[in-house]
């Protein structure tokens, strides 16, 4: 663990050889699902040696359609994000998606998650560098690995140096994407922490019916064969019931098995080190 996120984690009794874990619902539902999520999750961590950090988006900027909930407000989100890492002591992060949100959210947050959509959006980049917080950028589902330095480098020329890379697989066809383990060698070949989206890289999106499905039986899989191959964190969106959950229900790993699916991992990666 580089001095990086070891400075994030300061406050956090964990296993120094452990991968670090993102975690939490897709969006903002209501001040219940989030500290919920919060305690749970950061029990389970504290309990396993996982260094971890609260997600949640406290907007959706991309919803599939024009009918989708997208919040319940930005400054009542990001309070309510702000609220759970306060709580439980713990690092928060959420996505921007304009340049104007980036000094906005970094006020509530620890780390600003760029999506991979908006990946090289120099301008974005830049306002989300000049922050200071710690930038995680999505690797778009159109990028191989390699690609990403330009965007890391976007970040660094900014006067930023604290970047880190998560991928979320490649599109395969029309509405699937596939996972290829190739890139997080190539990412942690550009000098910074990589992760592995678990639950986004088994989208499968533009659905017909307006609403993007998922596979969330092959988490367990995805996560497994990341800690393999050497990723430093995994980013794993969680919900009490993914069946009501208002934005990316599909893809969500189900609370209650997240602890499990955790103590595996941690077998796998003391293993591998």
């Amino acid at each position: 663990m580089n001095n990086q996120l070891k400075a994030l984690f300061s406050n956090q009794t964990y296993q120094p050889n452990n991968f670090f874990l993102i975690a939490g619902p897709c969006i903002t539902e209501s001040e219940a699902i989030v500290m919920e999520v919060g305690e749970k999750v950061s029990g389970i961590c504290k309990k396993l040696g996982i260094p971890y950090i609260f997600k949640a988006s406290y907007r959706k900027a991309n919803r599939t359609s024009a009918n989708s909930f997208t919040g319940i407000g930005d400054e009542i989100a990001l309070k309510l994000i702000n609220k759970v890492g306060k709580t439980f002591e713990i690092p928060t992060t959420t996505d921007i998606h304009a340049n104007e949100e980036a000094a906005m959210a970094a006020a509530y947050v620890d780390v600003l998650q760029i999506p991979a959509f908006l990946c090289r959006q120099t301008d974005l980049l830049h306002a989300a560098a000049k922050t200071g917080k710690i930038i995680n950028v999505k690797k778009g589902q159109f990028l191989n690995g390699p690609s990403m330095k330009f965007a890391v480098d976007k970040i660094v020329q900014a006067g930023n140096d604290q970047v880190w890379l998560t991928d979320r697989g490649n599109m395969f066809g029309y509405q699937d994407l596939v996972v290829d383990y190739r890139n997080i060698t190539w990412m942690k070949s550009i000098g910074v922490p990589v992760i592995m989206d678990c639950t986004h890289s088994l989208q499968q999106p533009n659905q017909v019916g307006g609403v993007t499905g998922g596979n969330p039986e092959l988490i367990e899989t995805i996560a497994k064969a990341a800690i393999a191959t050497g990723a430093d964190g995994l980013f794993i969106e969680t919900h009490p019931n993914p069946a009501v959950a208002k934005s990316d229900g599909a893809n969500m790993l189900q609370l209650d098995l997240l602890e499990p699916l955790l103590e595996k991992l941690v077998r796998l990666r003391a293993a591998v080190v």
